[in-house]
């Protein structure tokens, strides 16, 4: 898809995320992250959920009948620069959102595994995982998964994180960005492993505290630089450096995790 040469528009990214209703992760940070680099988001809600800064408490499937006319009204009209994956918690609508991405593997396509709520909140069941890997991997251009979701989609089959990316690229998922966030390290390394070229690393100050939502940035933010055609070296820089930032003026809005301030940094 050419990007949109009218004077003042901005490429479009089409997000399938879940609500969450705090604001700081899910669709919202979509939204925001898409806006503050330069791109517009095209929200499509997969799920509604109960939850709030500590943990989710349950989740609402949106209908998947409702989820294909939503998509198929939107495309119809609206030309799409990259697409955003997050939360998928149903069997019938990841079935159809594989569709979808089958339709548009001309773009790119950055999903962001989301299994687990900081929470502990569990998304996802065998089945879910079983078809993720058969359907939603192999028509990835980036996976962003942190060491967690990593091990949970090989089977935790895999200790070596390089050997568990490999293991998924061998899926058909071409890039792999493993965030060590939840590493128990000083520091935090991110990964990004390639199929035929060697890895990429990014070392980052670990911050104080822990945050909800910094992995929806951080997807989003890559998917933009995406489309932006940004090489993907220095997307996936632009986007970890955007994220990091958001995460330094993280902010309390109640009682649990920190929520990201993703407003643009000349702000």
């Amino acid at each position: 898809m050419d990007r949109p040469d009218t004077p003042h528009a901005r490429p479009n990214v089409l997000c399938l995320s879940g609500l969450d209703p705090t604001g700081g992760a899910g669709i919202q940070a979509d939204i925001e992250t898409l806006s503050a680099n330069g791109c517009h988001c095209l929200p499509v809600i997969t799920s509604l959920t109960v939850q709030d800064t500590h943990n989710v408490v349950r989740t609402q499937p949106v209908a998947v009948n409702l989820l294909r006319a939503q998509l198929a009204t939107l495309l119809a009209d609206v030309p799409v620069h990259a697409i955003k994956i997050g939360l998928i918690d149903n069997l019938d609508n990841l079935r159809l959102i594989s569709e979808v991405i089958a339709d548009h593997q001309n773009l790119p396509i950055v999903a962001d595994p989301v299994l687990k709520a900081g929470g502990g909140f569990n998304f996802s069941n065998n089945d879910l995982v079983d078809a993720y890997r058969s359907h939603i991997l192999p028509r990835v251009t980036v996976l962003t998964p942190n060491t967690d979701e990593l091990s949970a989609l090989c089977l935790d089959e895999h200790d070596d994180q390089a050997v568990a990316a490999s293991t998924l690229m061998q899926l058909g998922c071409q890039h792999v960005l493993v965030t060590g966030t939840h590493a128990q390290t000083q520091d935090v390394t991110n990964t990004l492993y390639h199929n035929n070229a060697p890895a990429e690393y990014w070392v980052w100050p670990r911050l104080p505290g822990s945050y909800h939502g910094s992995g929806c940035t951080l997807a989003s933010a890559l998917a933009a630089g995406l489309a932006l055609a940004q090489p993907l070296t220095q997307a996936t820089c632009n986007a970890q450096t955007f994220t990091w930032q958001a995460l330094q003026r993280g902010w309390q809005a109640g009682q649990g995790q920190a929520l990201p301030d993703r407003r643009p940094t000349n702000t």
